[in-house]
């Protein structure tokens, strides 16, 4: 198997706040291999953000974080001093975030950004820089990029300013860029062409990219794999056509029951009822149990008392005790449950 690039290992991030601590990414895991995109989907506040600006080296304080580690290509980088992350930040991950003008300085022209980062991660002449600028901009589809070189932010439109964010994201020839809602603040035409392009670097220059959003739409189109989070936990993760076609935990079942296929005629799509708990008010057990349609299905109330790991369900990961299989544990010593009590292994029980 291909050794993966990026590994998050129980990644826990908390606010230290006056009515005590609070946890916004509780414990999560997953990898990317190299050359693979993998989506981050969720509600607001489930902390998809979150755990890409850890990533990266760019939680803002008094966000920390508290358990865990990051590492990229087996090293690990969640504990590097300020200045050593510098030298990671920019030369080995990139970034492309939802504003373009919150990346861009408005006061120097795009080509000198552009070739800044150039000099400043890669022992290049300042003619060789421009000359890899240009190319860039050329590569992200900038027209006339000569020309637009000297240009400043405000002289470019929405699309054409996330485009040379794109460019500056890839100037240090990275092998991991974070994409946060890269597409959500342009419209739709220009959404196809920025997911056109994605997948045109990751075949090209095999960059592995995070893409973080919350729109199944550009999941869809662009990542190999998705991770559904909530409530600052992955809910399911596994190949992205499995989790859209066959979803296995019910809050993605109620996600994907929300989006309307073109074609059919139904009176109502799936709702969800309620809303994702705040931070104070995570309850008990599954964080998903108050908004769950199948949550008394699973016996002796385990859905309300225990939080569930991942679990094997068919060909992705769930954390939903619907898929651990009862035991009779009056013949078993082990575990809870004793005395004929049914208890729960963490394998698939068959649909």
């Amino acid at each position: 198997m291909t050794t993966p690039l990026l590994q998050v290992k129980n990644l826990r991030i908390e606010f230290p706040t006056r009515r005590g601590t609070l946890t916004a990414v509780d414990d999560i895991s997953f990898d990317i291999a190299p050359g693979e995109v993998l989506g981050v989907v969720g509600e607001s506040g489930a902390g998809k953000s979150l755990t890409g600006a850890a990533v990266i080296g760019l939680l803002e304080p008094p966000g920390r974080i508290a358990g865990g580690e990051i590492l990229l290509n087996g090293r690990r980088i969640d504990n590097l001093p300020f200045e050593e992350m510098r030298k990671v930040r920019g030369r080995e991950i990139g970034a492309i975030f939802q504003d373009p003008l919150t990346s861009l300085n408005p006061l120097y022209t795009v080509g000198r950004q552009i070739t800044e980062t150039i000099e400043t991660h890669l022992n290049v002449s300042k003619a060789e820089a421009r000359e890899r600028a240009v190319k860039l901009l050329m590569e992200v589809g900038i027209p006339a990029a000569e020309k637009r070189i000297v240009h400043y932010p405000h002289q470019f439109s929405g699309g054409m300013r996330q485009r040379v964010v794109i460019s500056l994201a890839l100037a240090a020839q990275p092998k991991l860029i974070i994409a946060d809602e890269p597409t959500t603040a342009l419209d739709v035409s220009i959404q196809a062409q920025i997911i056109t392009l994605l997948k045109k670097l990751c075949r090209e220059h095999g960059t592995s990219i995070m893409l973080v959003t919350h729109d199944m739409g550009v999941i869809a189109e662009t990542a190999d794999r998705v991770a559904v989070m909530y409530a600052g936990r992955i809910a399911e993760i596994g190949p992205v056509s499995e989790v859209i076609h066959h979803p296995q935990h019910p809050y993605t079942i109620g996600l994907m029951g929300a989006i309307p296929n073109v074609g059919d005629e139904v009176e109502r799509l799936t709702q969800i009822d309620g809303a994702m708990p705040r931070l104070t008010a995570i309850p008990p057990g599954c964080a998903f149990n108050p908004r769950c349609t199948r949550v008394n299905d699973v016996p002796d109330g385990r859905c309300r008392r225990e939080r569930p790991g991942l679990l094997p369900a068919g060909k992705t990961d769930a954390a939903c005790w619907l898929h651990a299989r009862p035991i009779n544990t009056a013949t078993s010593s082990q575990g809870e449950g004793r005395g004929g009590v049914a208890s729960f292994e963490n394998t698939k029980v068959p649909a």
